[in-house]
């Protein structure tokens, strides 16, 4: 019995720990859906014109593109490709919020 729970336990933190990875790694999938929802949040509340909706999905879309091509190239996600990528992601991030926040608001 003692056994058993132990390996759930180490199972726990294995799994604990993966998540962990997985964020502090710099997940760009999961940033790409969290961006996502920024945008359609923004669009829903009202902070996103329609042009201002239209030109981030746009973009959000170029570097979806631009993943996948680098995933498919290689066969791998190389360290560069993953840096390039956030780059943009980053970019991405600062252009969603100073849109939602520039004081235009959708009619």
């Amino acid at each position: 019995m003692k056994s058993l729970g132990r390996m759930l336990l180490a199972g726990a933190c294995t799994a604990t720990l993966g998540a962990g990875l997985a964020l502090a790694g710099g997940n760009v999938t999961a940033r790409q859906v969290h961006q996502q929802r920024r945008i359609a949040q923004g669009v829903r509340s009202g902070e996103l014109t329609r042009a201002e909706a239209r030109h981030v999905e746009r973009n959000a879309s170029r570097i979806h593109r631009s993943i996948v091509r680098d995933r498919v190239d290689g066969g791998a996600f190389t360290p560069h490709e993953r840096a390039k990528a956030q780059r943009r992601l980053n970019q991405q991030s600062r252009s969603i919020y100073r849109q939602k926040h520039d004081g235009q608001s959708r009619d």
